[in-house]
């Protein structure tokens, strides 16, 4: 199975950007859906970003498109994401996981990222 290592999270202010990886070993990455979740304290996990394991469709939460960008390395076993104009309400722990097809779904330790006003 895939283990994910999530890094890059941090303090920012408002209007900035961060640019998150997860790094997966253990597993064959490039069979791997991958995608980002958030979670904000007293809030449920949300679905933030996907990408196919070939790098196709993109697909984002309507919150942050044309903020985010999710990319992936295959060569170098890493997914990302790009968030640029970050804002307060993007505050959150910051998840990486790792599916292939409909089986388990695999998750990273989360990296928290805090957004200042």
């Amino acid at each position: 199975q895939v283990q994910l290592v999530e890094s890059g999270g941090g303090l920012v202010q408002a209007g900035g950007s961060l640019r998150l990886s997860c790094a997966a070993s253990g597993g064959t990455f490039s069979m791997y859906d991958m995608g980002w979740f958030r979670q904000a304290p007293g809030k449920e996990r949300e679905f933030v970003a996907s990408i196919t394991r070939s790098g196709r469709s993109p697909s984002y939460t309507d919150s942050v498109k044309d903020r985010f960008t999710i990319s992936r390395d295959n060569a170098k076993n890493t997914l990302y994401l790009q968030m640029n104009s970050l804002k307060p309400e993007d505050t959150a722990v910051y998840y990486c996981t790792g599916r292939i097809g409909s089986g388990p779904r695999y998750w990273g330790q989360g990296t928290q990222v805090t957004v200042s006003s």
